[in-house]
């Protein structure tokens, strides 16, 4: 079958870090794909400088996180500071969060996604085709959400006007804010209300720099900031600008000498020569969006074309690769195993409300300490240092960057008197013991789903396991420093389901025997259909 009418299992639309990750985690799982991106090579240039424990743990699975520890920089936290750059509050980061990781790394985006490249040219499940554009997506749905037949990704490669096609079984969209595969599927934003123009500048320089280890957010109604240090002498500024303040030419020089004099100060000459490196500066528009739907029978949205945040908190490329993670295990099961066609719907119950959460308190965030010149934002300013002054507050905060999945068909909870609801919530990550030597957790288990149990296995927990194809681990086997037994202990579990993704799925109860939800969740894991792959090709 030729380049033009090849059918391929999964075609990604963006090989960017979403659409990368997302190939590497279907190659784990036994499904090829191939990623079409219309530029040849890595955008050289800094975007994305943050990602969180969570999204640690992600690379740790695509098998990136030694090397991105080489090249990453943990940090303490965020600081909000008056316009005099006094502390209003800090919300602190732990340098070992429950993931098993700095609860925030600063890094440069180009060597991530080096790092993952790199790691889909070692798998050979992956192809990926750079120096294309692709012009359209379409399939028979019959339906919102039931697939008749592959869907259609209608492409040119660069310097050639014949358009050439792929059939797949999958389509995902990771082509941006502009997706064409948004609009393939007749998505539409929803505004959320929130868009501002920043310039964002991101300096090399070896001049003494004042600066706290982690972020600074300045809190100021005429000249919000934030400001960063990335790594070794690298560092990056955001300015909230008007239209019409340039930074180019002598006039720009010297008012970026004095947006930067807070922390650094420039030679009075008006020179910079390899001092100050200007790498980068490009206007933003920093936006708060997301998209209605995020699918369309097998056409998919992940990353910014599902989801824009702005980036006061630091979560929009993480919300992107946890939709790389959520869905990816799900269409798996689909394509190789049968499972029934609305496990996949549970991608955006599941990741729409989360991603909206972590939207709104970067709006609140935005607002409340950059939002207007009124007096109102003044307020806000006072009361959310008042706020912050509260014990625990800024505790809480920062650890609910991420919140616990909603209830749906795979998340199945209820309210507690006492203890904490485990299903929805992610298993904590401590050093085990397997085979000898000490690993992480997720590395000690596999990627598959797993039975935890601190009592000895019942027969309807040994049955559910042999079900799914899932190891039963006993907390007691792993010889970790207690945070397992703890952590169910807290829950009021005997033992948890793990799914793929180290999300709890359903708990035994103590003293209940059995996990308690199996009639909800098992008709969508279990084998209903033939796998997509043993159906002829059109």
């Amino acid at each position: 079958m030729s380049a033009a009418t090849a059918r391929r299992p999964v075609v990604i639309i963006g090989a960017g870090p979403v659409g990368v990750t997302a190939a590497l985690l279907l190659a784990q799982r036994g499904v090829p794909s191939v990623l079409l991106e219309r530029h040849r090579d890595i955008y050289p240039l800094p975007r994305a400088v943050v990602v969180d424990d969570e999204v640690r743990r992600i690379l740790q699975s695509v098998g990136v996180h030694e090397e991105f520890a080489a090249v990453a920089r943990p940090a303490p936290g965020l600081r909000l500071l008056d316009p005099r750059r006094r502390v209003i509050a800090e919300f602190p980061r732990s340098l070992h969060g429950p993931h098993g990781f700095p609860q925030t790394s600063m890094f440069d985006q180009p060597e991530l996604e080096r790092l993952l490249r790199a790691a889909l040219k070692r798998r050979p499940e992956c192809e990926l085709w750079g120096g294309v554009e692709v012009v359209s997506v379409t399939q028979d749905t019959g339906g919102s959400h039931a697939p008749t037949g592959p869907v259609r990704v209608t492409f040119r490669r660069d310097g050639s006007d014949e358009e050439e096609h792929l059939w797949a079984d999958a389509v995902l969209g990771c082509d941006g804010a502009g997706s064409l595969a948004r609009d393939a599927i007749g998505a539409v934003w929803e505004d959320l209300h929130f868009e501002e123009s920043w310039r964002v500048i991101d300096v090399r320089t070896s001049l003494p720099v004042r600066t706290w280890e982690g972020a600074e957010q300045v809190c100021c109604p005429t000249r919000p900031a934030t400001f960063m240090r990335v790594g070794g002498d690298r560092y990056r500024w955001e300015f909230r600008m008007a239209e019409g303040e340039p930074l180019d030419g002598p006039q720009g020089l010297e008012r970026l000498r004095e947006l930067v004099a807070p922390w650094v100060d420039l030679p009075s000459d008006g020179s910079l020569d390899d001092d100050f490196e200007v790498i980068r500066q490009a206007q933003y528009t920093f936006r708060a969006r997301l998209a209605d739907r995020w699918r369309r029978g097998r056409v998919f949205l992940l990353g910014d074309a599902a989801h824009l945040t702005p980036p006061f908190i630091g979560q929009g490329l993480c919300a992107g690769l946890r939709d790389a993670r959520n869905l990816t295990w799900k269409l798996a099961r689909v394509l190789r195993q049968g499972a029934d066609e609305r496990l996949l719907d549970t991608y955006e119950q599941e990741r729409k409300p989360h991603a909206r959460h972590v939207i709104r308190l970067a709006v609140a965030v935005g607002w409340a300490m950059t939002g207007g010149q009124d007096r109102g934002a003044a307020l806000r300013r006072i009361v959310v240092g008042a706020a912050c002054r509260i014990p625990g507050v800024t505790a809480t905060v920062s650890r609910d960057l991420s919140p616990a999945l909603t209830a749906g068909p795979l998340i199945r909870r209820r309210p507690r008197l006492t203890g904490r609801s485990l299903p929805g919530t992610f298993c904590p990550q401590p050093w085990v013991l397997r085979g000898g030597r000490q690993v992480r957790l997720d590395d000690g288990l596999g990627d598959s789903f797993t039975v935890l149990t601190a009592v000895p296995p019942t027969a309807q927990m040994t049955g559910v396991a042999t079900a799914l194809g899932a190891p039963t681990v006993h907390v007691g086997e792993l010889s970790d420093d207690g945070t397992l037994a703890a952590w169910l202990a807290r829950g009021r579990a005997d033992a948890v389901l793990l799914r793929p993704d180290r999300v709890v799925l359903d708990t035994v109860p103590t003293g209940a025997g059995g996990f308690t939800d199996t009639a909800a969740w098992a008709p969508l894991l279990h084998t209903t259909r033939r796998p997509a792959e043993a159906q002829p090709a059109p």
